[in-house]
């Protein structure tokens, strides 16, 4: 692919993510209004589009419950602010092993692999313009917790997002996942326009060096739309890192807790921020509806 900058990119705001974050700053949003108000907040500071995952309003401890997805869409959809949904479709592949002495039976509490149905049963109720696909299976950060996607889930789960009318966005944590990305178009699973998450940074995915960002970037056929972003200290440096190299924006607090050195974000700060560097950078930044046009999205009504 082409090093060549958009003239216009959209910046994703991932509004929560499902690790432990709630238990180090106050400011991840946990209960379905607080997520839909960080999503409007990001909204309004300049995000196109808004990924949502769903909590436990008690504990924070993430949660598949259709009912907290309704009401998170139900919010946003109400609202007089326009923006683009993404709700996760990632939760459901979790397995965890025990102890390397005595790696099974499986951390019951702890594992939680459900089928494609159940995988995708917020996606058909809700219907979200766009829902994740992560694209591969992974050891995940954790030291015995596998990030766990069979090609036969994923080509099933792909096929489902596709009847439904919801754009598939493909995350891939590291370059095989695309190269599976690719078949599934191939085999005529997932349509174009073919849409990219490159996950850089995740333990134990594609490292965030820049040329381990630029193999994935090269690796993306020039018909497909992408965006890019790292975690943590290096989430900024990879909004100027993504535009740079033809691709949309992604930040929020599921990839990075703090605005600068001691101080703990909030979504639509960091989205105030990544603006400012994209603009900055002589780039405009695009509205839901542009984003909805080059995606070929459908625009859901509030029900």
């Amino acid at each position: 692919m082409p090093l060549s900058m958009r003239k216009k990119v959209f910046i994703t705001a991932a509004i929560t993510g499902s690790g432990s974050s709630q238990d180090r700053s106050a400011l991840v949003p946990r209960s379905p209004q607080q997520i839909a108000e960080a999503a409007l907040d990001a909204a309004r500071a300049g995000a196109a589009v808004v990924h949502c995952h769903v909590r436990d309003p008690d504990t924070g401890a993430p949660s598949r419950k259709s009912e907290y997805y309704r009401e998170v869409t139900d919010r946003i959809r109400a609202s007089d602010i326009d923006v683009v949904l993404n709700l996760t479709a990632g939760m459901g592949g979790d397995m965890v092993f025990g102890a390397p002495s005595a790696p099974l039976p499986l951390n019951e509490a702890a594992t939680d692999m459900a089928s494609a149905e159940e995988r995708i049963a917020h996606i058909a109720e809700c219907l979200p313009e766009i829902c994740t696909l992560d694209c591969g299976t992974m050891n995940f950060a954790e030291a015995d917790y596998v990030m766990t996607n069979t090609p036969g889930m994923l080509r099933e789960m792909a096929g489902m997002m596709e009847r439904l009318g919801v754009r598939p966005e493909i995350e891939a944590f590291d370059t095989g996942h695309l190269w599976f990305a690719k078949q599934l178009v191939e085999e005529g699973i997932i349509k174009d326009p073919v849409m990219v998450q490159l996950c850089m940074g995740i333990p134990w995915g594609a490292p965030d060096d820049l040329n381990t960002f630029m193999a994935m970037v090269n690796n993306i056929p020039q018909s497909w739309v992408y965006s890019g972003f790292s975690i943590g200290r290096n989430q900024m440096a990879y909004v100027a890192a993504s535009v740079l190299a033809g691709g949309n924006v992604r930040v929020g607090l599921e990839d990075n807790l703090w605005l600068e050195k001691g101080v703990l974000a909030t979504n639509a700060q960091l989205v105030e921020k990544a603006a400012d560097i994209v603009t900055k950078m002589g780039v405009s930044l695009m509205s839901p509806d542009e984003v909805r046009a080059e995606l070929q999205l459908v625009k859901r009504m509030p029900a």
